[in-house]
């Protein structure tokens, strides 16, 4: 068969295309959110759908006038902005004033995201960014309700500050944790804290779906939930060892980082033995500052911190190239230095 007569395509590279694009991977991070958003709505009532459509409008403003402004072609389609703001939502109280809410999502979208050139560029992640400066209003950022309550999406409600199991844990108290939230109870979610990182169950249930989706891999989520239960374990504060670690994987905002914050590809290593050196330094600073900081939560920091180390992580990880020869260098033969002629003598 004669070449010319085959209906041949001229293109430019790459030649192998796939679906797989930025508003395809982002649309199953959003799929993998939807259970644990549904069960904030159970847990704490309807202002946690609310909170969530708020910072997600907030996000997608933000970004639509910036890109606007800036004569820059739209990029909502790719979900970046919806997945922030859902982020954003998950990573604070349920009782956060709306204006603040859309204060994050401005430092998010603006300060982290767009003005480092947009999605793919930037070097912190947005969300765990904007959870950082939302702590100026440490009031409003650490008052938390209990399980089961229901928060109205508009108007005035009573809020009072409730003990979350990272503030029990924070002071070594496991046993006054214990009387007040069992395992089970931990594990379903039904405790107080952000209206995200509550329940481990559909937490892990998300973090499955996307590595079976092949949207992450496991090796940043395993070296940082592993770490983390290493440390604890060996190093319990007087309590009971295996107790001491449940109650540290299952509290705070482990889950939630390590599934859905630390696997961001923008700002996370791109070999394996990069992403586990990765999620082990996560594990580390996280222990270090739940038991030594004046915060109760180092998930935030730990990964921001890491997020600076990346580009260093990536360098130092960087995979041997196969059938690649290093060309040596050739070394330059030293100039002759010729002979110093004497003087004649007189």
């Amino acid at each position: 068969m004669d070449y010319k007569d085959l209906n041949l395509i001229g293109s430019s590279s790459p030649h192998i295309r796939t679906r797989d694009g930025a508003g395809h991977i982002m649309g199953e991070v959003l799929i993998a959110m939807v259970l644990p958003l549904a069960f904030a709505v159970y847990n704490f009532g309807p202002r946690a759908l609310a909170t969530a459509a708020v910072s997600v409008a907030g996000c997608c403003l933000f970004e639509l006038l910036y890109r606007l402004i800036m004569k820059k072609n739209n990029t909502l389609g790719d979900l970046s902005a919806a997945v922030t703001g859902v982020l954003i939502a998950f990573v604070c109280p349920v009782t956060i004033p709306y204006w603040i809410l859309l204060i994050g999502d401005f430092f998010a979208i603006v300060v982290v995201k767009q003005l480092f050139g947009g999605v793919g560029k930037n070097f912190l992640n947005p969300a765990l960014a904007a959870r950082a400066f939302m702590l100026s209003w440490a009031g409003e950022m650490t008052t938390w309700v209990g399980p089961r309550s229901t928060i109205p999406a508009w108007g005035a409600f009573d809020a009072a500050t409730y003990p979350t199991p990272m503030s029990f844990l924070h002071e070594g108290n496991l046993s006054g944790l214990q009387q007040m939230y069992d395992i089970p109870k931990m594990f379903v979610g039904l405790t107080g804290g952000s209206m995200g990182e509550v329940s481990a169950l559909l937490l892990i249930l998300g973090g499955l779906f996307l590595i079976w989706r092949k949207v992450i891999t496991w090796y940043i989520p395993v070296s940082y939930i592993g770490t983390v239960a290493l440390l604890t374990f060996l190093f319990p504060r007087g309590n009971d060892p295996l107790q001491w670690m449940l109650y540290n994987l299952l509290g705070g905002g482990l889950l939630l980082g390590a599934f859905f914050m630390a696997t961001d590809y923008v700002t996370s290593p791109v070999s394996h033995l990069g992403q586990a050196v990765f999620g082990i330094g996560c594990g580390l600073i996280t222990v270090f500052i739940r038991y030594f900081g004046s915060y109760n939560e180092g998930v935030c920091y730990a990964i921001l911190m890491m997020n600076l180390t990346v580009w260093l992580i990536d360098k130092s990880t960087k995979p041997h190239r196969f059938g690649v020869v290093k060309a040596k260098k050739e070394r330059k033969p030293k100039p002759r230095q010729s002979p110093k002629k004497e003087a004649p003598k007189k």
